[in-house]
């Protein structure tokens, strides 16, 4: 008997000729990149090295757009906002040892935000797995064991017939929710070996659903419909599921007041009448949430800045949606739904019946006011003159990309960002470098838009050497500087907490004069200046630096009158707040 999905697998004349006859000179190289077109992708990402040339030798054959940096974590933030800005998974191609470990801190930051990278390194030749100790340049006993625990999955390439599938398998882990990276390893004399298997020429990796259980949606919607006080927390993965319209229409349905974190930026519009905004690190904030007798949170595990740094301790039920199973009540007990933001919120909308509360924005005007008067009362002109000029220079529809640096902390709580998957940051891993080459990224994902990237003096030396790669591609990113003289969080912590700072001053060159070295425009600004200054960098093509020499202040914790499980924060002060590492 023949069924019709027998007749699907037959290939066709044209396929069994091109299977018979590929193309003369091909090698395993050729499998990588021809895969990865078969999948969909069209752009690549990295850092060519010995053990990996049979991929970049193959790249010339391809129609892939190649995008090399100068250092692979950098490689690693630029494809970290492709996969953000695209939602597709990034190629991001490696060398062995040296190479493949410079990209950790990278894979960490798109682990933490749920950023699809497609990350593909080699191995030593065959005969040097599996531990011995050959002596090949780069060689380490277990490679992979430096991934398993940055990564969603690390796939192992050993023969040419395997290449498709484990790219293909690592290709639907990046993008199945949580999003994610993933590592794919091949051997050198894999990917340089002559083949003589058939060209890849489509490939099927359709990533799983995730959807919600009807029991636990069914219950969530009955206690948010009978709530008195509900509330919604909106983090990072909702944007990631693009699901900010379904968040807004619940709202609206059950009249409940929305805080994004610093992950969700833009997940909820920020002058809706019943935005709270983003000032989760305050504690006016924190106690409204407390008081809510059912909050929903979606795609966020609160963690500690998304908890006012665990002082959070909510007084009524918690609903929450969450993609990764590890995170799924992971610090605070609720009604845990394990799925995909956008499937559940669907289900929610689909079984909640609608909710009328006339109180709802005026509590959240009162809120909002009571946080405004207690910024206002702590003198930090200078810093919202600065993030107002930045977003009045900024287009609405233009992506920005942050830094570990004040400025960023600031945003955090205090920028709109004009529509979600539009300001990203550091925040999940939390290390220095990130701005400058993910907003090179995103310029290569879409250059129909401007692209702003603001790093601290300390980040920027991180990543100055993609001065050279902006200047090569003409990437339009204008990247604001703030020059305070160095790591300027961690000197106000330091002292705060021991009375001086150690290790935090810099040495640092005369940003503009570097710049233009590198045959980008630069410009010194004041503050004054600044929102001029930024919007005629960000109207002129290819890339500008713009330098701030300012210090920042932070505005004063809440969090410290209430230490985690309710203790003083270690330290020989309680006025520190827990470290922002510049690493």
């Amino acid at each position: 008997m023949t069924h019709d999905h027998d007749l699907e697998l037959r290939p066709t004349a044209a396929q069994t000729e091109a299977a018979l006859n590929p193309p003369s000179g091909r090698t395993g190289g050729d499998l990588v990149v021809e895969t990865l077109a078969g999948l969909g992708a069209t752009t690549v990402f990295g850092l060519p090295g010995q053990h990996a040339l049979g991929m970049f030798d193959a790249l010339r054959r391809s129609d892939l757009r190649y995008v090399g940096l100068r250092v692979e974590n950098n490689a690693g933030f630029a494809a970290d906002a492709y996969g953000r800005v695209t939602g597709e998974a990034a190629p991001l191609l490696l060398s062995t040892g040296p190479g493949a470990l410079t990209s950790l801190a990278a894979l960490q930051e798109a682990a933490a935000a749920s950023a699809p990278v497609l990350a593909i390194g080699s191995q030593v030749p065959t005969a040097g797995l599996g531990g011995g100790r050959h002596g090949y340049l780069h060689e380490l006993p277990d490679q992979a064991a430096s991934f398993r625990g940055v990564v969603k999955s690390v796939h192992t390439v050993r023969t040419q017939s395997q290449i498709p599938s484990a790219i293909a398998a690592a290709w639907k882990s990046a993008l199945t929710a949580p999003h994610g990276p993933v590592w794919v390893e091949i051997p050198q004399d894999v990917l340089l070996a002559g083949t003589v298997l058939p060209q890849v020429t489509a490939m099927d990796a359709t990533p799983d659903e995730l959807p919600p259980r009807p029991e636990l949606t069914a219950l969530a919607a009955h206690l948010l419909a009978n709530a008195a006080r509900p509330a919604i927390i909106a983090g990072g993965g909702v944007v990631r599921a693009d699901a900010s319209g379904k968040l807004r229409a619940l709202a609206e349905r059950i009249q409940a007041p929305v805080v994004t974190t610093p992950g969700g930026k833009g997940a909820f519009p920020w002058t809706h009448p019943l935005s709270l905004q983003s000032w989760l690190e305050d504690r006016h904030t924190t106690d409204f949430l407390e008081d809510a007798d059912v909050l929903l949170v979606v795609g966020s595990g609160l963690g500690e800045l998304s908890s006012n740094y665990h002082t959070f301790r909510p007084r009524g039920r918690v609903i929450q949606i969450e993609a990764d199973l590890g995170k799924l009540e992971s610090n605070h007990p609720g009604v845990g739904i394990h799925a995909d933001a956008r499937l559940a919120l669907q289900a929610l909308l689909e079984t909640v019946a609608p909710r009328a509360d006339e109180t709802a924005p005026e509590r959240v005007r009162a809120l909002l006011e009571r946080v405004r008067a207690r910024i206002a009362g702590q003198g930090l002109t200078l810093e919202q003159q600065v993030l107002t000029a930045v977003r009045g220079a900024l287009p609405a529809d233009s992506p920005s990309f942050w830094d570990m640096t004040i400025l960023a902390y600031w945003a955090w709580s205090a920028f709109d960002a004009k529509g979600p998957n539009l300001l990203h940051s550091a925040q999940g891993a939390g290390g220095l470098g990130y701005g400058f080459p993910a907003a090179l990224g995103a310029a290569v994902a879409d250059p129909t838009r401007p692209v702003l990237a603001v790093s601290g003096d300390g980040g920027a030396l991180y990543s100055i050497a993609e001065l050279a790669t902006a200047r090569q591609y003409g990437l339009d990113v204008t990247w604001l500087i703030v020059d305070d003289g160095g790591y300027g969080i961690l000197r106000e912590y330091m002292t705060d907490a021991f009375g001086e700072p150690t290790a935090t001053e810099l040495t640092r060159p005369d940003y503009v004069a570097l710049a233009e070295s590198f045959g980008v425009p630069g410009v010194r600004t004041t503050p004054e200046t600044l929102e001029a200054d930024l919007a005629e960098a960000l109207s002129a093509p290819g890339p500008r630096v713009l330098v701030l020499p300012a210090v920042l202040r932070m505005f004063a914790p809440t969090h410290l009158d209430r230490g985690a499980a309710g203790q003083q924060p270690p330290g020989p002060t309680p006025s520190i707040r827990p470290p922002k590492s510049p690493r």
